[in-house]
């Protein structure tokens, strides 16, 4: 039949959504640098931006998941949404190993940083407590790994009503974890600006929130769409790929939990 698909392969009719996207996201930076010089009108070109990526960014996944109701996620296109989600997942673990490097390089030198006295943790700075809330928030985000396997195992085993419930505790979890956060945040013994360790850690302790928010939201969406009946046993990759995004802020949790928290505040008075 004139026009069937006869391939394994992505061939898709051209999308304006590509084109969209990368005038949006210049729309974006140029108005942040507008906005920080205080341009006039910089915020509200940054923020116009912004709305364009969002909206761009709805669309597109709207489209692929079309896409894979119509039958063109072919295990050979699975595959290779696989191998981007992985590169994606290990662009991620290099943006925070910059942050890591920052936290290191002071901590192990400190004597090449003048202003924090040639110690650390800085001299007479007051530190958070490991062993309380940030002990509380890598609890709960192990046990939101588990929920969350617990929903992947039920799905592939058929199990809507496992997968429905694994969701929503692994979303309330998350939602927990960035209250807590919050919380912390807000009764810092330290601002951001103070020093190298004050920023350092909420540079990635932050960004870590950030990324468990961005996190939520996509099982949120993985979540509605399991109400819609979107995901087979065979075919799930858009919730597999939330799971794999979920175990990486895990990962990077523990990581954050042992160097900056534990390792990091060492020998300092405890708020």
């Amino acid at each position: 039949m004139a026009g069937a698909k006869n391939h394994p392969y992505h061939i898709l009719p051209p999308s304006i959504w590509p084109f969209m996207g990368s005038f949006s996201a210049m729309a974006m930076a140029v108005g942040g640098v507008m906005w920080m010089h205080d341009y006039a009108f910089g915020g509200y070109v940054f923020f116009a931006g912004l709305l364009a990526v969002l909206f761009t960014m709805f669309s597109w996944w709207v489209d692929v998941i079309r896409e894979a109701h119509a039958g063109d996620h072919t295990p050979i296109v699975q595959l290779h949404l696989r191998y981007g989600m992985i590169l994606f997942i290990a662009s991620e673990v290099m943006f925070f190993v910059a942050w890591f490097w920052a936290w290191f390089n002071a901590s192990l030198f400190p004597s090449a940083v003048e202003s924090i006295g040639g110690v650390w943790p800085p001299h007479g700075m007051k530190v958070m407590d490991p062993f309380g809330l940030p002990l509380l928030n890598t609890l709960i985000l192990l046990c939101s790994g588990t929920t969350v396997t617990w929903a992947h195992h039920a799905l592939i085993h058929g199990d809507r009503d496992g997968l429905k419930k694994g969701l929503w505790a692994t979303i309330g979890l998350g939602l927990l974890f960035s209250s807590i956060q919050a919380y912390e945040y807000w009764h810092a013994p330290f601002g951001f600006s103070e020093n190298i360790y004050t920023s350092a850690f909420f540079m990635a302790t932050g960004f870590h929130g950030f990324h468990v928010l961005v996190g939520t939201i996509f099982l949120i969406v993985c979540l509605i769409r399991a109400y819609k009946g979107h995901f087979t046993a065979r075919q799930h990759f858009g919730f597999e790929a939330a799971a794999w995004y979920w175990h990486f802020v895990d990962v990077v949790w523990l990581f954050l939990f042992i160097c900056i928290y534990v390792w990091g505040g060492w020998g300092a008075e405890i708020h």
